[in-house]
């Protein structure tokens, strides 16, 4: 039996036994607010095919912490491994909110948890393995496990999540959402791509799609960086004076010098001749910065543009190293683990040397199950459904124009796009939070007001929150638009910016 024969067969086998009780109960009318359900204890008795509930626990309503409403807190396990959390609201609002996770997950999460307190029933999983975020081994010689991360297990966490749902408050959903980033956002596009029911609306946050080309450009950047694991090039001091120069020259372009590169793709940069490296150092940023490419020079994913490089949580953390234990960085950590459990089931594969001539050959099987990157979301779009998604333009951990190039992909295949595919680049931002740029938006809400009200997303608002104080708030347009200075007015007030 081929591996692919084996992937077709364990997916048949779990849509089939999710089937059995997915959509059994009737929608609820959209004015419904149902008051009343079923006891939260009792639904450790609920018997659906496959599933196990091993708690079910009220939770009183909190003064503090980020979940606040009263709710229903439901624990279970689907077919070997897969665990999930649900809260299920005391007031619900008769919708549900699917949160994603992010690296290689390994504990149940849930990034729409909060939307509890707005009265979502909200759901998350582990994705069928315990792990660390970046910890690859669960998935060695491991095809179950494999495609659960892949796409199944939020799938069959979503149709568990509905019916638990319906069996609770006695109606089903009337609308049903997803929200991730990194991960997460990879996990809303799969979503949209294989199982276009699931969901009438997902946010995809710097979505993780082409799996197999983002391990390239991690190992390239790997081989770049660190010669060897003991051998880093690069200090974050270092990157903190490289980071600087690239703003001395290119943060005045958008008409305001405030640390914040608007669009980095309009910042020409000559490493050569930057200050403070030697001609190693040099050598390595011009590999990091350029597109991964085959050894008969095939570009295999895109390339990183410039930000980030001095932000702790930016280049130091993901590419440069310096800011995780074992002095390496995050890009080195997945691109390594990904070809050593899942490409090649080799713990002792050596990144070293890899020359990519292979290349697509070597990861066919893996992309087979991980990649979200098809730009045809014709099934998605028949039926109504929504999807926003945005990347922030510093982030050093996915690099955001392979988010733009999906996005410019998706267009290029259907001019019509933009009814029902927004896209949002945040300045400044980056892996999914933090930088100098605003990385707070309310996405729920425009995801919901999208879907519900008809209001399609073209300015929205993204602030900077610290320590629970907004400092301050820009506009963010839907791409190809992009916030523009009126030239007069503060730089903090999204006010003094059009969307051009």
């Amino acid at each position: 039996m081929t591996k692919r024969l084996l992937v077709a067969i364990l997916a048949i086998g779990v849509v089939c036994r999710a089937a059995a009780f997915a959509g059994r109960a009737e929608p609820a009318p959209d004015a419904a607010l149902p008051t009343e359900h079923a006891e939260c204890s009792h639904l450790v008795m609920l018997r659906f095919p496959d599933v196990k509930v091993t708690a079910a626990t009220a939770v009183p309503a909190a003064q503090t912490g980020a979940i606040r409403a009263a709710h229903c807190k439901v624990d279970g396990v689907i077919g070997t491994e897969i665990k999930f959390q649900l809260l299920l609201p005391d007031a619900w609002n008769g919708k549900f909110f699917m949160g994603g996770g992010g690296g290689f997950v390994g504990t149940v999460q849930n990034t729409a948890a909060p939307t509890v307190n707005e009265g979502y029933a909200t759901v998350g999983t582990d994705t069928g393995h315990t792990g660390g975020a970046i910890d690859g081994t669960w998935a060695l010689n491991n095809l179950e496990r494999r495609v659960n991360f892949g796409y199944l297990a939020v799938h069959r966490t979503a149709d568990v999540a509905k019916a638990i749902i319906a069996s609770y408050y006695g109606s089903a959903s009337t609308k049903n959402y997803f929200i991730g980033c990194s991960r997460g956002g990879g996990q809303a596009v799969m979503e949209a791509l294989r199982y276009p029911d699931d969901f009438d609306g997902v946010v995809a946050g710097a979505p993780a799609m082409d799996w197999t080309g983002i391990a390239a450009q991690f190992i390239k950047d790997a081989q770049a960086a660190f010669p060897t694991p003991s051998t880093p090039l690069f200090t974050p001091a270092v990157m903190k004076a490289v980071a600087a120069q690239i703003l001395d020259k290119c943060d005045a372009l958008d008409g305001i010098k405030d640390g914040i590169l608007e669009d980095p793709r309009k910042c020409q940069v000559d490493i050569g001749a930057l200050t403070g490296l030697s001609d190693a150092q040099k050598a390595a940023l011009r590999k990091i910065y350029a597109e991964p490419r085959a050894k008969d020079g095939t570009v295999l994913y895109a390339a990183q543009p410039f930000g980030g490089e001095g932000e702790p949580g930016g280049w130091p953390a993901w590419i440069s190293g310096g800011m995780i234990p074992g002095g390496t960085s995050a890009r080195f950590g997945f691109g390594t683990e990904l070809f050593k459990y899942f490409v090649f089931n080799d713990p002792s594969w050596d990144y070293t040397k890899y020359d990519f001539s292979n290349f697509r050959k070597d990861t066919e099987l893996t992309a087979s199950y991980l990649n979200s990157n098809d730009p045809n979301l014709d099934a998605f779009k028949a039926k109504g459904h929504k999807v926003i998604m945005w990347h922030g333009w510093a982030d050093a951990g996915l690099s955001p124009l392979g988010t733009v190039q999906y996005y410019e992909q998706v267009v290029a295949r259907d001019p019509q796009a933009q009814d029902y595919f927004r896209l949002f680049m945040l300045p400044g931002v980056l892996h999914c939070s933090g930088g100098p740029g605003p990385d707070t938006v309310e996405w729920t809400k425009a995801i919901a007001d999208w879907v519900e009200k008809g209001t399609a997303p073209g300015r929205l608002t993204a602030k900077k929150i610290v320590s629970g104080a907004e400092t301050m708030n820009r506009p963010v347009c839907a791409y190809p638009q992009h916030a523009v200075y009126a030239g007069s007015g503060s730089t903090t007030d999204e006010r003094s910016f059009a969307c051009r």
